[in-house]
C-alpha cells in the first residue's frame, strides 16, 4: 500500500520542489502575498474553521484540545463534509502540503487538519 505524506507549512515560505500539492486551507487570503508567489495547486477555504470558531479559539494553547474537537465536528457538518471529502481524496492519492498564514503551526487548524487526514 502506498502512503502519502501530509505536511503543514506557512504559506509565506518558499515552495519545496517535489514536496507535494500545495493547498491553502485558510478562509482568508494571506495578507501581502501575491498569488503567483504562493504557487498553489488549490485554495480549499471551505475546510477552514468558521469565523466563529476561529475567533473563539484565538490560538490560545489552553483552548487547543477543545478547538480540535469542535473543528472536527464542524468538518462533519453539511457545509464542510463535501470539501473535506475532496481533500481526503486528494491526500489519499498525492503528497499534500497544507498551507496556512498562522505563525503557530503546531496549534493551527492546518495541523489539526493534517492529523484528521492521516488517521
Amino acid at each position: 500500500m502506498v502512503t502519502h505524506q501530509v505536511h503543514v507549512r506557512r504559506v509565506y515560505g518558499e515552495p519545496v520542489p517535489d514536496e507535494g500539492l500545495r493547498v491553502l486551507v485558510d478562509r482568508l487570503w494571506p495578507r501581502g502575498l501575491a498569488k503567483e508567489k504562493a504557487a498553489l495547486h488549490l485554495w480549499c477555504k471551505e475546510v477552514a474553521p468558521t469565523t466563529e470558531l476561529r475567533t473563539w479559539y484565538g490560538h490560545d494553547p489552553a483552548k487547543h484540545d477543545e478547538f480540535v474537537r469542535r473543528y472536527e465536528a464542524e468538518l462533519a457538518d453539511d457545509d464542510h463534509v463535501d470539501p473535506f471529502a475532496e481533500l481526503q481524496e486528494l491526500a489519499a492519492t498525492n503528497d499534500v502540503v497544507l498551507l496556512t498564514a498562522s505563525k503557530a503551526l503546531d496549534i493551527s487548524h492546518a495541523a489539526a487538519l493534517a492529523d484528521f487526514l492521516t488517521r
